[in-house]
């Protein structure tokens, strides 16, 4: 856990709070001051956790954003609807320690520990304006900003209050640059070294953090600086309208420092938004109790000092009313909002305050301190942000928060996460009996969302008290009844086991969690999420009287287990199902992180066993070992290795034969797919070689042996009497599993005949799933993809690297051969891992985009197939007659199957839209 000086950590309280008048930009309630709650409170909800490499020292809200500013220079921005991180900012050399918005939103002010005050374009993220103070002000602890005056003001470590008015930034004279704090040596970090010999400066102002480059230098006028404002150093400052005045409307600054006096300035329109003293709030005490943290609330002003204590203090009187003790140590945050007071302290927590200034419990926010806070309301719902020396910034939803009534309607995102969390909850392990229970219990969750939304439901027993089906139907618009169209929708609510006895997963698999704008739990992406996004989405045109088909839902829970019973229970219930137009399901993933998809292909699988036993017990390979002595182990060995040549090739006769070939129009799919892939990430190769490994994952047939078993005690003397081995086919379109499985019990009975063993051969065929290929032409496809052009929007592709791949990346083989190093999921996935991080460090590139002619055009999704299996598929495609098509949720890291498994926020919202796009344009065709 990282810790700060204490001179660079007491300081975040001032500019993190939501104020009720709004007057920095950032309204905590609207303009009005909530009623301070009167009833029980509850225990505060994490929404999320945004997770970092340094300490979050600021934090400022906008309408929709969030901003922090970190003790490695950078600013970070994330979007409140999805938790993703839209920027990176690298601002300062020194840790960021103040932030603010101008009250339009459109400018964020930063200070740092470099001496410098950054103003940034909110749209571009491009820095418009560097401040600067000819003195050694040392850190810049807080900044302020007055929309009304414009007029920028700066709390600085050597006691002084500086400000610039902007509107005179044309008028000034133009800064010497060896007057800059980049040229200027430090007292302390430049003093000389062994020999009187310094440091070199840089040579430029330009050679600092990346995105600290070009906009306007702006020195502050040596008459614009208030010497000594505090006796000690200026840790916060806040604007406020009212604070004791006698005009209510008129705009004060106040400041709160190391000597322990809050001062209240006056702001002279006539001398550029110059400081003058107003009053003090002194309370008696000797100096040097230090003011840490700075709130207001229409006439009450609050402030942290050490020690836990927070002290009450009326405008109107310029009183102290009431003191507030805690036990959690120095408070270096403040907050109000939603008729509370939230105060954040030294060993990680927060306690709130009620109207009568009673505890009304306490959290713990961080595993540390807590440097930084606000509050807002966003999609009406209440939300305290707290940031700390953790690395981390949270957010929670203080549910007992009363705001402004704000109609919410049941479909809303909020609504479905809360349904995906409690979903995940269920252990829904199709594999494992013990988890038989929770398989019921998810089940009938899953059937009372849908029954809450209108639909009618029912359980579909499968044989053997297999995990039940959850059918549903949503019935569209009665006027349509006699030609109404019909779609299928097909998921399974059965999960993988996730056993985290190795301490891999980050969260509770089964407690879903929030973090970095991924939803974490087993599920979250296979396919509880996909499942829980289609309802929403039918839920949303039922609620607005747009549904004009009947959506039927047929959500199994034996997929992960190769989907027994589903079959026979459909054809049982087929009259119950109906006929049905189109089927749809979302159990898969983009081929990388960034390009949605659609698949059109599967392949299939045969799972087999074979098992070699001889008529002798185990025995010992030193007393009974002999060449005369038919060995089962032996024998498998030998039979195996007659089912693979050369490169893998299977050779079973006739194998190969059904294969489609490829036609020039998949030919340009594969085309389309290169150019998109590489375009992102040249390291990936050469196209060719590209396309080819991708066509031999999903077009080729394939044969895996996954583990041997023997008999006897496992040491290095037995010769077992019993040995066993499991395989896969993963089969192509065309080639029939039934056809498939009868050819290879064949060729291995014909190959073990020719051992000559007196040994006995089994083959077991222990499951089969047919492949599936869709007509990406048809009419769902092209729905399916006007849905994600409408929904996704034009792509922005990342400008690539200037250094060029080595030869043996652009040729794709290996140092050893010419072999073509396949492609895996993993590496298209772990190719773009930090394309978000890349993607908000290029924010300069981004703006020069956004000024340029050129725009970007919305792009067709990929076309591609994949190579693993859905047993269900192509057997509810022969059932009903009807055509499928497959949406891909998920990105390439997901994890599905793995630890950490998780799905993006952003494809949660995108594919709800996607899907009610579908509901309701399909049935036009």
């Amino acid at each position: 856990m990282s810790s700060l000086p204490l001179r660079q950590v007491v300081l975040t309280g001032s500019r993190t709070t939501g104020l009720a008048n709004g007057s920095n930009g950032v309204s905590a309630s609207n303009g009005h001051r909530a009623p301070m709650a009167e009833k029980q409170a509850v225990c505060p909800v994490l929404s999320h956790r945004m997770r970092h490499d340094k300490s979050i020292l600021a934090l400022v809200v906008s309408i929709d954003c969030i901003y922090a500013g970190t003790q490695g220079g950078q600013i970070l921005v994330y979007s409140l609807d999805t938790y993703g991180r839209k920027a990176i900012i690298e601002g300062h050399r020194g840790s960021v320690l103040g932030l603010c918005l101008s009250r339009d939103q459109q400018l964020l002010f930063s200070s740092a520990g470099d001496r410098i005050v950054n103003v940034w374009c909110t749209q571009t993220y491009v820095r418009i304006y560097s401040i600067y103070s000819t003195y050694d002000v040392g850190d810049i602890f807080c900044v302020s900003y007055s929309s009304a005056l414009q007029t920028v003001y700066l709390g600085a470590q050597n006691t002084s209050i500086q400000w610039y008015d902007l509107k005179e930034k044309d008028y000034r004279p133009r800064p010497q640059p060896n007057s800059h704090p980049s040229f200027r040596q430090d007292r302390f970090f430049d003093s000389p070294g062994p020999g009187g010999i310094r440091t070199p400066r840089p040579s430029s102002v330009q050679s600092g953090p990346r995105h600290a480059q070009g906009g306007q230098t702006l020195e502050i006028d040596k008459h614009h600086i208030r010497q000594f404002a505090h006796y000690g150093y200026v840790y916060c400052m806040l604007l406020a309208r009212g604070a004791g005045t006698e005009d209510p409307n008129e705009e004060v600054l106040i400041s709160g420092g190391g000597d322990g006096f809050i001062n209240v300035w006056r702001l002279e329109k006539k001398r550029g938004g110059g400081i003058t003293p107003l009053y003090k709030l002194d309370d008696g005490r000797e100096e040097g109790d230090s003011v840490l943290s700075l709130a207001v609330d229409g006439s009450f002003l609050y402030s942290g000092r050490l020690d836990g204590e927070v002290n009450v203090w009326d405008f109107e009187t310029k009183q102290l009313i009431r003191s507030l003790k805690g036990d959690y140590g120095d408070v270096l945050s403040l907050a109000v909002g939603g008729g509370f007071l939230f105060s954040g302290s030294m060993n990680g927590t927060v306690e709130k305050f009620n109207r009568q200034y009673e505890s009304s419990g306490s959290f713990q926010a961080h595993n540390g301190r807590v440097l930084a806070s606000t509050f807002t309301t966003y999609r009406g719902q209440p939300l305290y942000v707290t940031g700390g020396n953790d690395n981390t910034i949270a957010l929670w939803n203080i549910r007992d928060c009363i705001t402004a009534p704000v109609r919410t309607t049941r479909t809303s995102n909020d609504h479905l996460i809360e349904s995906l969390r409690q979903f995940i909850s269920y252990k829904t392990v199709s594999s494992d009996p013990k988890y038989k229970v929770d398989c019921i219990e998810g089940a009938a969750y899953l059937k009372s969302v849908l029954k809450n939304f209108g639909a009618v439901t029912e359980m579909l027993n499968t044989e053997d008290s297999r995990n039940p089906i959850v059918f549903a139907r949503f019935r569209g618009n009665p006027a349509t009844s006699a030609n109404r169209k019909r779609i299928l929708f097909y998921g399974h609510y059965d999960v993988i086991a996730a056993k985290d006895a190795l301490g891999k997963w980050i969260c509770d698999p089964f407690n879903m969690e929030g973090i970095d704008g991924y939803l974490y739990g087993r599920g979250a992406s296979d396919n509880k999420g996909p499942i829980m996004a289609a309802i929403y989405a039918v839920a949303e045109l039922a609620a607005d009287k747009a549904l004009d088909s009947d959506i039927i839902f047929l959500i199994e829970g034996e997929e992960e287990s190769g989907s027994r019973g589903f079959e026979r229970a459909v054809q049982k219930n087929k009259e119950l199902i109906g006929h049905i137009d189109w089927i749809l399901l979302a159990n898969s993933y983009w081929l990388d992180d960034h390009v949605p998809c659609l698949t059109y292909g599967l392949r299939g699988v045969i799972h087999a066993t074979v098992q070699i036993e001889s008529q002798h017990p185990d025995l010992h390979s030193g007393v009974d070992g002999s060449a005369l002595l038919d060995e089962s182990l032996k024998d498998l060995v030998m039979l195996l290795a007659k089912l693979t040549g050369t490169h893998g090739k299977v050779e079973i006769p006739g194998f190969y034969d059904p294969i489609l070939p490829l036609t020039d129009q998949e030919r340009r799919l594969y085309d389309d797919i290169t150019t998109a892939l590489l375009q992102r990430n040249p390291s990936l190769g050469d196209p060719e070689a590209l396309a080819t490994s991708l066509m031999r994952r999903w077009r080729e047939a394939s044969l895996t042996i996954h583990r041997f078993h023997t008999s006897g005690p496992e040491n290095l003397t037995i010769i077992p009497r019993l040995a066993k081995a499991a395989l896969s086919l993963r089969l192509v379109p065309n080639q029939e599993a039934v056809q498939v499985s009868a050819s290879l019990v064949s060729f291995l009975q014909n190959e073990f005949a020719n051992l000559g063993s007196k040994n006995k051969l089994t083959v077991t065929i222990d499951h089969v799933a047919e492949p599936w290929l869709g007509d990406f032409n048809n009419q769902i496809f092209k729905t399916l993809e006007k849905a994600i052009m409408h929904v996704w929007g034009p792509i922005h592709h990342r400008r690539t690297s200037s250094i060029p791949p080595r030869p043996s990346e652009l040729s794709g083989l290996t140092p050893l051969d010419n072999k073509p190093t396949p492609t895996t999921s993993s590496t298209l996935a772990g190719a773009d891992s930090d394309d978000v991080d890349e993607t908000a460090q290029e924010s300069n590139a981004m703006a020069q985009a956004l000024q340029s002619s050129a725009k970007p055009t919305s792009r067709k999704p990929l076309y591609i197939r994949e190579g693993g299996s859905i047993p269900s598929i192509r057997f509810l495609e022969k059932e009903f007659q009807a055509p499928a098509a497959h949406l891909p949720c998920g990105q390439a890291s997901d994890s599905a199957h793995l630890d950490n498994e998780r799905l993006r926020i952003l494809n949660l919202w995108k594919s709800k839209d996607i899907f009610k796009f579908v509901f309701r344009e399909l049935p036009k065709r």
